[in-house]
């Protein structure tokens, strides 16, 4: 769910979930960060619904365009050497067709639809790689250093809170802090590793509203990144996921957009989706 930001690293019909919630918490009642986290895996459906899940796979839309600055310049060809030249955006706004695999564990595969062409990155667990058409780049590229870290870096696919015990996570609660009109709880996430993750939750649903991303370097520099979460609903399984993903760095103006239209639980996903083709 929450590897999609690789990507990775990507969920309202729980309103009778969101004031059962609220109900078993007065205002005011201070709560520790073991009570938070076992209120979110609640409201997230259960340990026993989210342990059952080895496999997601989610479809949906991605926000794309709205401007003719170009993506980045493309490469030249080893076949061919002529100048380069760079990849627009579209200029309108559209939506492209998205695919996210993910499996236990730590394996992740997502591929965007567009103009006839399939753009894949995946990670294996251990390696990642990708293939950029748009771009025009038809070669298989190995993932960078960076890239391969915040891949090994992002939770497992049920995320970083659910069963964080057993995955040698300690959590804290840090404050309270309003995220736009919502009063949360800030929590620090540190894994077995010694890397540091702040996750904010509502103090009404106990669902997540923000969550900090693996930065993206840009012009040199690595950038904050912060994930949004919207639309929690229902899904197959007993789970409750999040249909909408909003992805923000800072220093780009445009967020990163996802809407998720269907979600499958444990689909029958072969290792060798995310395997380095040969």
């Amino acid at each position: 769910m929450y590897r999609k930001s690789l990507v990775l690293c990507m969920f309202i019909a729980m309103g009778t979930l969101f004031a059962s919630a609220a109900d078993r918490t007065q205002p005011g009642t201070k709560l520790s960060a073991a009570e938070i986290v076992d209120k979110n895996v609640s409201a997230r459906g259960g340990l026993t619904a989210w342990r059952a899940v080895e496999a997601l796979s989610l479809t949906g839309k991605i926000d794309a365009g709205g401007n003719s600055a170009p993506v980045l310049p493309m490469r030249r060809n080893r076949k061919n050497r002529g100048p380069q030249v760079a990849a627009p955006r579209p200029v309108e706004q559209v939506q492209l067709p998205l695919l996210i695999e993910l499996k236990r564990s730590h394996k992740s595969r997502v591929e965007l639809q567009f103009n006839g062409q399939t753009a894949i990155q995946a990670f294996d667990g251990t390696n990642g790689w990708k293939l950029r058409p748009f771009l025009n780049r038809q070669d298989i590229e190995p993932y960078t250093p960076d890239e391969v870290k915040a891949a090994s870096l992002e939770a497992e696919l049920d995320g970083p809170l659910m069963d964080y015990q057993v995955k040698g996570s300690k959590i804290e609660l840090v404050g309270s802090e309003k995220v736009g009109d919502r009063d949360t709880y800030k929590l620090a996430v540190t894994t077995h590793g010694g890397q540091v993750q702040h996750i904010w939750v509502d103090s009404k649903s106990f669902l997540e509203v923000k969550m900090e991303g693996s930065p993206r370097r840009l012009d040199g520099k690595l950038h904050p990144v912060e994930i949004y979460y919207e639309e929690f609903r229902a899904a197959p399984g007993g789970l409750v996921l999040a249909y909408r993903y909003e992805t923000r760095v800072e220093g780009v103006k445009q967020a990163e957009k996802i809407q998720i239209e269907s979600v499958l639980v444990n689909p029958k996903l072969d290792n060798t989706l995310f395997a380095k083709p040969r």
